[in-house]
């Protein structure tokens, strides 16, 4: 292969790749990404640990054995709520500061097996919920990165990592994706195992991945699962994509309705039967139902750190735990009712299409740094337990990215994938910066 000036600009496939062959190796990869971070990190402020001793003694130890796996020598970065034995886990809040679990989270199990770098933990909100932390948006410092998966966007957007492991209650993968213009992936509830997650609702909790590619996004989510074929999904030429105008849909900025027109009109150039869908009544429920159940599950499952802790906790999640409890068991089995009913419904929408086309947020990133946006194109999807995808589509008003949503079947992980790639690809050539040279190995 040929070696550009900096490492730090390969994608995970290609840098895999390089190690594999020999032609890089572990611990020069991780010299130009740590080099990358100490340039950048005190401005974004994406990490909340990175040791580069405890990153160069891994990377050491990978170039003296064998290729372990296709993530040999790739840097990954972990969000804060997932377990690392070697690190500390700290969860965005105070209460756990220097707190350190005696094991590994079983995706972090996996990627280690597969050779990845675990190169430190990456900011979360507080808890994975609303409080912001300190990371800012790469693009523009004045705005949010999103969130809750903060520091794991804002690092694969910088070229800090070429991938991160976030999470999705609400909109926290999908979301920070779009603010910072990279690629996020939602895989089918429980694709990837949440043990060692710290848990915030049960029913919703989704381990996703950020990356700067649908390839390198479909091989970490494939290492992580155990599920290879997902790493290699089939070419697509002209899919059937149905255009989900959400009850919402209002709420989009300019900036977000003009990237969903303008990728219709560059899909059905491009062969795909693109029409819009007939949503059924039920699903104008489900994003009050997708709030009571997250806000009845987090209280219980925060109830320790309400009950010991409360001094400790922020306002607002403070009153978000209030929210949970004040709601009562009858609206939350009802709003597990509609979710369940909303699944049916959708899997008959399914039936007609490969995938669906909705807005991955409002708009740009909004300026400001406490709040990290509006999760209302997210939520929905959530709770459906359906995969996600975000991909880099549009500049907004400000010059900042806006990302187009691609939402598959349940189970149906290996067909979004591919149209994810085929619409990347179809839209990278009508964009330029770092979403077109995206598009050239996605």
């Amino acid at each position: 292969m040929t070696v550009p000036q900096s490492l730090a600009r390969l994608t995970a496939v290609e840098l895999s790749a390089g190690v594999a062959s020999g032609a890089l190796s572990a611990e020069r990869v991780a010299r130009e990404h740590l080099d990358r971070i100490a340039e950048r990190e005190p401005s974004v402020g994406a990490w909340v640990h990175l040791d580069p001793d405890q990153v160069m003694t891994q990377a050491r130890a990978l170039d003296r054995a064998a290729v372990q796996g296709p993530l040999h020598g790739v840097p990954v970065g972990i969000k804060d709520i997932i377990a690392t034995a070697d690190m500390p886990t700290q969860y965005g809040s105070p209460i756990y500061r220097h707190h350190r679990p005696p094991w590994d989270a079983a995706c972090v199990v996996a990627l280690r097996a597969a050779g990845a770098i675990i190169f430190g933990k990456t900011v979360t909100t507080e808890f994975a919920t609303s409080y912001a932390g300190k990371t800012v948006n790469p693009h523009d410092p004045t705005r949010t990165p999103g969130g809750s998966s903060s520091g794991s966007a804002a690092a694969v957007a910088d070229f800090m990592v070429p991938l991160a492991l976030g999470t999705q209650t609400g909109g926290s993968v999908i979301r920070p994706a779009s603010f910072c213009g990279v690629v996020g992936y939602k895989p089918s509830f429980a694709a990837i195992n949440r043990h060692g997650v710290k848990p915030l609702s049960e029913s919703l909790d989704t381990v996703g991945v950020m990356a700067r590619s649908v390839a390198d996004a479909a091989l970490l989510v494939a290492v992580v699962t155990g599920r290879h074929a997902w790493a290699r999904p089939p070419q697509v030429d002209a899919p059937r994509i149905g255009v989900w105008r959400t009850p919402t849909w209002e709420q989009g900025a300019p900036e977000t309705i003009a990237a969903l027109e303008g990728a219709i009109h560059t899909f059905e150039e491009r062969g795909a039967r693109v029409e819009d869908v007939s949503v059924a009544p039920i699903f104008a429920q489900a994003d009050s139902a997708h709030h009571d159940i997250e806000h009845f599950e987090m209280a219980r499952a925060l109830a320790f750190e309400a009950r010991e802790h409360a001094d400790r906790l922020s306002a607002v999640l403070k009153g978000r735990l209030a929210q949970g409890m004040r709601c009562a068991p009858e609206r939350y089995d009802h709003g597990l009712a509609v979710a369940a009913e909303c699944r049916r419904a959708l899997s008959q929408v399914f039936a007609r299409y490969d995938v669906l086309l909705a807005p991955s947020a409002i708009g740009e990133a909004p300026k400001g740094l406490t709040s990290t946006g509006n999760a209302v194109f997210n939520r929905i999807w959530t709770l459906f337990g359906v995969p996600a995808i975000t991909i880099p589509a549009a500049r907004g008003p400000n010059g900042l990215p806006v990302g187009i949503q691609i939402i598959g079947g349940m189970g149906a992980d290996i067909k979004a994938l591919a149209v994810s790639a085929w619409a990347m690809r179809a839209l990278g050539q009508q964009l330029g910066d770092a979403t077109g040279e995206l598009a050239r190995v996605c």
